[in-house]
């Protein structure tokens, strides 16, 4: 009887501390960028840390080290924060080779702000108003989760899409999608729903497997080939540390 007992006092103090009780875990991963003709320009080293939260894996900070084929050491760092939302991170951007840096903070629920030190050495800044549809950086991947049963079933999920450098957020859309770029379990594609910036960004195009991880990722990337322009390139990746919980509601 008192181990009935026990395990009714344990199971009532679990269920009432809720979240504050929920199980720690991480996810690594890692990413190899190629051009169209398969030569590697830079290697991504993810690290995603969080939690199990009914049986469903939350990220709570991600951190992103890019490296160059011919050498282990970092030329570019990103660190991501997810607080308020797993689709809206706080970002910590660097690339000491331009000397650019950007960093997305929240100073309230409905505002963020950007502060971007350019590759010419110009600092600017803006404070951007946004709704519960913003999706920001590498949230992009969550909210494919948040959606997935919506993806699968061949739905289009409109949504705003944040341009750090310009200081705005743009109509997109993420679809399924067919793409002779890339082979995947499920294949899909982030497009901007304006007029004007069709023809002026080109679709992303995604990959993933059954259990809703990321295998592939083509399109304009945050890394600069130059001053003026950033690299576009096919990425594959691949899971090193799985989370001992599922990765799509």
């Amino acid at each position: 009887m008192m181990g009935h007992r026990t395990t009714f006092w344990t199971t009532t103090l679990l269920l009432a501390a809720g979240p504050a009780l929920a199980a720690a875990a991480e996810m690594r991963f890692t990413g190899s960028a190629r051009t169209d003709a398969g030569d590697l320009i830079y290697l991504e080293q993810h690290q995603v840390n969080g939690s199990c939260q009914e049986g469903v894996f939350r990220p709570q900070s991600h951190r992103i080290g890019y490296v160059k084929p011919e050498s282990e050491a970092e030329f570019a760092t990103k660190d991501l924060t997810y607080q308020d939302s797993v689709i809206r991170p706080a970002v910590d951007f660097r690339q000491p080779d331009f000397g650019e840096t950007l960093r997305i903070t929240y100073p309230s629920v409905s505002n963020l702000t950007i502060d971007w030190r350019t590759p010419e050495g110009r600092e600017r800044s803006f404070d951007v108003a946004f709704g519960q549809d913003l999706v920001v950086d590498a949230g992009f991947d969550n909210f494919v989760r948040r959606h997935w049963d919506s993806v699968l079933a061949g739905e289009a999920v409109p949504f705003r899409f944040l341009g750090p450098t310009r200081g705005e957020h743009y109509g997109f859309v993420l679809e399924p999608a067919d793409s002779s770029r890339i082979t995947a379990e499920q294949v899909l594609q982030i497009r901007p729903t304006g007029m004007v910036l069709r023809f002026l960004v080109d679709p992303i195009v995604l990959g993933y497997d059954g259990n809703g991880a990321l295998t592939d990722y083509y399109g304009l990337t945050n890394i600069r080939k130059d001053e003026d322009t950033n690299h576009t390139a096919h990425i594959r990746y691949s899971v090193e540390i799985w989370p001992d919980c599922e990765l799509t509601p």
